[in-house]
């Protein structure tokens, strides 16, 4: 009986071992070669299958520099604030995400940062509980440790949901707009941006006065939004 309790202790903590070995070696990977496709596509990808929907995967991967300024500053303005100067974390948000939580009696509000929300794209899945958000945390502490802030940036730029089967900066820019993605102006970047944390609704519901909303918010955000200290643009 004994042995069996060990192996029912021993068994997870391996399990979380082996799976924060292979997240490091990848984030390693990841400062120098782009994912071929994240865990969080490949999730939504087999739920379009299970729903029988004919949806197509449209990634395309672009350096950093070839992404629109508008578009980096209407996301930081928008989903983090403060990216360029916290550590992965925006404890004010947490605090505030977990009152919220509290007073629903639910896991909705997450307060995540650009890191976290990369953390969950990349290695996670759409689950809501602690111990999700707890192992998101990780990921995220790991990330920030060894890889510059605009090399993370240009993973989250490249990985974003728009549409169905649309991920990434470029994939949005010829889908919505026939143009690349270096060339967004800022109205077109507010409203790729206002789309990002309900892309399936607002595919669903191209003309919802949320997303004009949103749009003219993020406009308004704009300007001062802070890239990080590498960002030449």
């Amino acid at each position: 009986m004994f042995r069996i309790v060990k192996w029912l202790i021993a068994l997870p903590v391996g399990i979380f071992i082996f799976f924060n070995a292979y997240v490091y070696g990848n984030i390693i990977t990841y400062r120098a070669v782009a994912p071929h496709r994240t865990a969080f596509m490949s999730m939504r990808m087999k739920q379009f299958e299970q729903e029988g929907r004919d949806v197509a995967l449209d990634y395309r991967w672009v350096p950093y520099n070839r992404i629109s300024v508008n578009l980096k500053k209407a996301l930081i303005a928008s989903e983090d604030a403060r990216f360029a100067g916290h550590g992965g974390f925006d404890w004010g948000g947490i605090q505030n995400a977990i009152r919220r939580n509290r007073n629903s009696g639910k896991v909705k509000a997450g307060g995540s940062t650009i890191s976290q929300q990369l953390a969950k794209n990349l290695f996670l899945n759409e689950s809501r509980s602690y111990i999700r958000k707890g192992e998101e945390a990780a990921i995220t502490a790991m990330m920030e440790a060894v890889t510059d802030k605009d090399r993370i940036f240009e993973l989250y730029l490249n990985s974003i949901e728009w549409h169905y089967g649309i991920f990434g900066a470029e994939a949005a820019s010829r889908y919505f707009y026939q143009i690349p993605a270096a060339k967004l102006s800022k109205q077109q970047a507010a409203k790729l941006t206002a789309r990002v944390p309900a892309p399936l609704y607002y595919a669903d519901h191209p003309k919802s006065k949320r997303l004009r909303n949103k749009t003219n918010i993020v406009l308004r955000r704009m300007g001062s939004a802070e890239l990080p200290e590498s960002d030449t643009d």
